[in-house]
């Protein structure tokens, strides 16, 4: 499959993507981002743009592909509503739009997370927020949409792209466990390229759901 990825240059896009590189079932990664995600590999080529909604330039590049994997995102921390939705909602929906007009056979998986409020109606706004990205997403006219929900994410070996914080977080990551539901960032990128060659039961995977798409053999 020829695959198109979002966010490598975030923890959780660049998990994604070493996952794919090394995945014979990938024969092509393009990884769209603002800046180069810090990897080179046979498979993988770069299409850098500043606005992920002006895309008129590069849509020669984004086409014939199977599948995106949304992995762009940011924190709502000191976030208002308009400014978070223009990215989380706005910008996904934009981009996958124009995703859907190029390659109408392609498969959608976008991250989202844990305790997403489908609603739209909740008192937490980026759960608000994030679920209006889902519910738009999943209206969108491709193959099919997935929407990852996980919670407690750890990172693959050889990654760059991580937090300061997330390092220090991660040396209670056998703990956290206990109480949170973890998973590798190597599994969810193999959970959505199963979702890709196999397709999923549901079209909202919680954790749990992508920890059990990653074993899915056919």
């Amino acid at each position: 499959m020829k695959v198109i990825i979002t966010g490598a240059t975030g923890m959780v896009g660049e998990g994604v993507l070493l996952e794919c590189l090394e995945n014979p079932a990938v024969e092509r990664v393009l990884s769209v981002s603002r800046r180069p995600s810090g990897h080179t590999h046979p498979k993988l080529t770069e299409c850098l743009v500043p606005d992920f909604r002006e895309l008129t330039a590069v849509e020669p590049q984004l086409t014939g592909y199977d599948a995106c994997f949304y992995c762009a995102g940011v924190s709502s921390v000191g976030m208002k509503e308009p400014e978070y939705a223009a990215i989380i909602h706005d910008t996904a929906v934009h981009f996958a739009q124009t995703l859907a007009r190029l390659n109408p056979g392609m498969v959608l998986v976008h991250v989202s997370g844990a305790h997403t409020d489908s609603t739209e109606q909740g008192r937490v706004m980026w759960a608000r927020v994030k679920g209006k990205a889902e519910n738009a997403l999943a209206r969108l006219p491709f193959k099919a949409v997935y929407n990852f929900r996980p919670a407690l994410m750890k990172p693959a070996t050889g990654q760059k792209n991580i937090k300061r914080s997330y390092r220090v977080a991660l040396i209670f990551y056998p703990l956290f466990t206990l109480f949170f539901s973890g998973i590798p960032l190597r599994s969810v990128g193999l959970a959505m390229i199963n979702c890709v060659r196999f397709g999923a039961p549901k079209a909202v995977l919680e954790a749990e759901d992508i920890k059990r798409q990653a074993l899915q053999s056919g």
